[in-house]
């Protein structure tokens, strides 16, 4: 059913007329009133200038990225990678530049919805959401039902480095986060490697979980008993804070398992602040193949994911340059790289 400036009147208890000076911004409204017509907006979610269902032919120019953390390299990469491909000369349906627009969420869910709700408004040509999701069985209706709105309104969805969302028609590009976490840790196993310690990232995102849930399957295969394990940020910080926590319950450790080459860093420091030699004392792996890993001193061994091609891609079917792949998704493999911060204990 449609939702029409009257309905949020009604909602908000207003005026029709109250409502089109909110949302035109050109006459001046009480703060207080202000709120409450946005709330309505927003719980109603009413597309001004028409209803949705008319959209699919005017859509804006304006395509939105959106990240947990532009400063991060993972979503930068991306990022810039979709900018590219979305503002090429002839991109585009009609055969011109697209504005990509990065919006930047801090990992706030509530942020997300906002940005998506805002660019439902400004009839966005195409939505691209980066990175793992929230596990969260309400944020993730909310996140469906936006996507499906947008969708109907002629907005492509695409999902880059998160996996498929029940009830979206969202195209998706997902990382074998199991199978590359999988594979890097059989390698530190077939190196000796038995007191693994592992630096996971929030407890509540999809890429934690399917990365620890392949480090723990390498080792109820190899019939080894998991090392200590602990949640923290996606960031250098929360490695080294993480470090000491993994020494104090196990000071054995021959290994650590970081949550990606960011926390790696912080791993990394965090031992030769205590004498610790890598790899001779502890080996460290990181995850991503971030452009710093092969700098590291020593450079680390790692999972590489394609993150320029993924978002290259992903910004080419959101222009509808590239074909959604059979069955509206497809996932990305990752490679193990093996470099100089990971080898003994071979004993």
């Amino acid at each position: 059913m449609t939702v029409t400036l009257a309905d949020v009147a009604a909602r908000a208890q207003v005026s029709p007329a109250t409502v089109s000076r909110v949302l035109n911004g050109n006459y001046p409204v009480a703060a207080a009133t202000r709120e409450r017509v946005l709330r309505a907006v927003d719980e109603l979610d009413y597309v001004p200038n028409g209803p949705a269902s008319s959209l699919a032919a005017a859509t804006s120019d304006l395509v939105g990225i959106l990240v947990n953390d532009i400063a991060d390299p993972f979503f930068g990469i991306m990022a810039g990678a979709a900018q590219g491909a979305i503002g090429a000369p002839g991109a585009g349906r009609g055969g011109g530049e697209k504005l990509a627009v990065v919006c930047n969420t801090g990992g706030d869910p509530e942020r997300e919805l906002t940005y998506l709700t805002l660019l439902q408004r400004q009839r966005a040509a195409a939505v691209i959401l980066t990175g793992g999701s929230l596990e969260d069985p309400g944020h993730l209706a909310a996140v469906a039902a936006k996507l499906a709105r947008l969708t109907e309104a002629g907005t492509r969805a695409v999902l880059c480095g998160r996996p498929p969302l029940a009830g979206s028609a969202a195209a998706t590009l997902a990382f074998d986060n199991r199978t590359g976490a999988r594979r890097l840790t059989e390698h530190l196993l077939a190196l000796g490697h038995r007191r693994i310690g592992y630096v996971a990232g929030p407890e509540n995102r999809t890429t934690t979980r399917h990365r620890l849930e392949g480090h723990r399957a390498a080792l109820a295969a190899a019939g080894v008993a998991e090392g200590p394990t602990v949640h923290g940020r996606y960031d250098r910080p929360s490695g080294y804070e993480a470090t000491g926590e993994l020494l104090r319950l196990e000071p054995g450790l021959t290994a650590v398992v970081a949550a990606n080459d960011t926390v790696a860093l912080g791993v990394c420091a965090a031992l030769r602040d205590r004498g610790l030699s890598i790899p001779g004392d502890v080996s460290v792996a990181g995850f991503d193949d971030l452009p710093f890993s092969v700098d590291a001193v020593p450079a680390l061994t790692t999972v590489r994911l394609p993150l320029h091609e993924a978002g290259a891609r992903a910004g080419r079917i959101a222009l509808g340059a590239e074909p959604v792949p059979p069955g509206g998704g497809a996932t990305i493999a990752a490679e193990l790289v093996v470099r100089g911060s990971t080898a003994p204990p071979r004993r």
